[in-house]
């Protein structure tokens, strides 16, 4: 082997070596940048399936849910809660609402917005009444008949109004007036063409937990 062959061996060797080192790091930096990027979701609330949703739930197409509207059906405990919330509501009085919902271990839903005050999101919704309107829409709602939905799970409640779970484009004449006591023909519209009733609806849990009065999705 000559000296000028050696050379160029050592060369090639070289060569490679560098080749491979550089494609070394550029995995290893590919790897670590994949482990930057990764997303990292928290493991969801054990809780989160065991309370009760206010978003609308899209009405059971197998058949409408029961009607109720004998008072002396509701537990002990629902009944006493709506009470108080019926007095309330029927006072004028929003403070006296909001007192009844400060009963509850946690603040009832009032709102899909990070509103923290109700009276405030009442005012501000119903500037020309100064947010009194929202307890007569409260009054009518509780004087319509209702329905118990999702019995046996942890989502169980009374739920009023009872066309909340209704196709509102199978409703009854007579079933239609008592929706119109609450929207409007405008809202009706619409709400045809979401498929669901959206506007104010109330659950109650059967140990009395007031779990919602909301409107919307």
């Amino acid at each position: 082997m000559t000296l000028r062959f050696f050379w160029r061996l050592c060369l090639v060797l070289a060569s490679a070596l560098i080749c491979g080192s550089q494609a070394l790091l550029q995995e290893q930096a590919l790897a670590q940048n994949k482990v930057r990027t990764e997303t990292i979701r928290p493991p969801a609330s054990p809780d989160a399936a065991n309370k009760p949703s206010a978003h609308v739930t899209p009405p059971n197409p197998a058949g409408a849910p029961e009607i109720i509207t004998d008072l002396s059906l509701l537990p002990s405990a629902v009944a006493r809660t709506r009470e108080r919330i019926l007095a309330a509501a029927q006072s004028g009085d929003l403070q006296k609402l909001l007192t009844v919902m400060q009963m509850n271990e946690t603040m009832p839903i009032f709102s899909f917005s990070s509103e923290k005050d109700p009276i405030a999101f009442w005012k501000s919704n119903y500037p020309d009444s100064d947010g009194v309107e929202v307890l007569s829409i409260l009054v009518t709602i509780l004087q319509t008949g209702f329905t118990h939905v999702d019995k046996g799970t942890p989502q169980e409640m009374y739920l009023w109004p009872y066309f909340t779970r209704m196709p509102v484009k199978t409703l009854t004449p007579e079933q239609k007036v008592e929706l119109f006591r609450i929207i409007t023909g405008s809202d009706y519209k619409d709400m045809l063409d979401f498929g669901a009733y959206s506007f104010y609806r109330l659950g109650i849990g059967p140990d009395g937990t007031w779990h919602f009065f909301v409107a919307g999705d």
